[in-house]
């Protein structure tokens, strides 16, 4: 019996030892709510982020109604910026917003999430090296406009306005020049529907941008490919008219300039506008020969000779003459 109680002395000495080696401090748990909030503002103003998202989710969990328990939801979002935790930024603002519609500071919650959608588009890479912004996803980018625009129409007078406003201009000439960007491959590969498609949308949706006079160009070069006259003809003249001194940029010019090359080389095969309508044949004037011509012997070798040497050229012009 001594020893069963040996044993279970030493098996709770351990059990208690275990606790204080891999739980958590008691003190930890009597900070007082106003303790928890001063040390995350403190870690907020040093740029301590990490540890301020610490001291926050605490202050939440353990004081759910609390004093600061909203005034640290919204940090809490500011926070995840921050730290580039987009996913979780994104989550906070939208439950903030979903718990307190009325809440005086919910124009800052759709302001932060607008922030945070502005900069997920951007990879490791693109933060220290130069990228294209036009090939880039422009989904977070169309949901950060979306964002910004919810803030100006619901709270037109809030002080994160002016820069909202900023960023929209700034994302809606990125969106316009993703879609001459598309539009670009579109030709390249051919597909001059889809590419005229991207050009109209540009100029129905993203007017007073850089991108319209290019939109316009795409339209005229891709309705000139499918033989769609009228439409080239009036996108040429909306170009002329309001962009007297748009020069084509060097990526339209090289794309033309690669189909040209590439409707030479194969004789205009792959080119559905090169080939020409078979030409009349013209009507015999009866007042002139009143006569029916018989054809000869003769008449029928020379033509079967003149037959003969078209096909002949037409195998010289595609071997390049190697065979002759």
């Amino acid at each position: 019996m001594p020893t069963i109680k040996a044993l279970f002395l030493m098996l709770l000495i351990s059990l208690i030892s275990a606790c204080s080696l891999f739980g958590v401090d008691d003190e930890d748990f009597d900070i007082p709510e106003s303790q928890l909030y001063e040390e995350a503002i403190a870690g907020l103003k040093e740029s301590e982020y990490q540890v301020a998202i610490e001291k926050l989710e605490q202050l939440e969990s353990r004081y759910p109604f609390g004093r600061y328990s909203e005034q640290a939801q919204l940090e809490l979002i500011y926070a995840y910026y921050r730290m580039s935790r987009a996913a979780q930024a994104i989550a906070a603002a939208d439950r903030f917003i979903r718990l307190h519609p009325q809440h005086d500071n919910i124009d800052y919650a759709y302001y932060l999430r607008g922030l945070t959608n502005f900069e997920a588009d951007k990879s490791l890479t693109d933060r220290f090296l130069p990228t294209d912004p036009s090939q880039r996803d422009p989904g977070a980018a169309r949901d950060s406009f979306a964002d910004f625009a919810t803030l100006l129409n619901r709270f037109p007078n809030s002080q994160y306005a002016p820069d909202a406003r900023k960023r929209m201009l700034y994302l809606k000439n990125q969106l316009a020049n993703y879609e001459i960007h598309v539009a670009r491959f579109y030709i390249k590969r051919g597909a001059f529907v889809a590419a005229a498609n991207r050009g109209r949308y540009v100029v129905e949706n993203y007017q007073e941008t850089p991108a319209i006079p290019a939109a316009l160009a795409i339209m005229v070069l891709a309705y000139s490919e499918l033989g769609l006259d009228d439409p080239a003809s009036h996108a040429q003249e909306v170009l002329d008219s309001n962009f007297p001194d748009y020069v084509p940029d060097s990526e339209l010019t090289a794309i033309e300039a690669e189909r040209s090359l590439l409707n030479t080389a194969t004789f205009g095969l792959f080119d559905k506008n090169a080939a020409e309508a078979p030409k009349k044949r013209q009507r015999p004037n009866r007042k002139s020969n009143p006569k029916k011509q018989v054809k000869t012997s003769d008449d029928n070798s020379s033509a079967k000779k003149e037959d003969e040497e078209e096909e002949r050229s037409l195998f010289s012009t595609i071997t390049f003459g190697v065979f002759d």
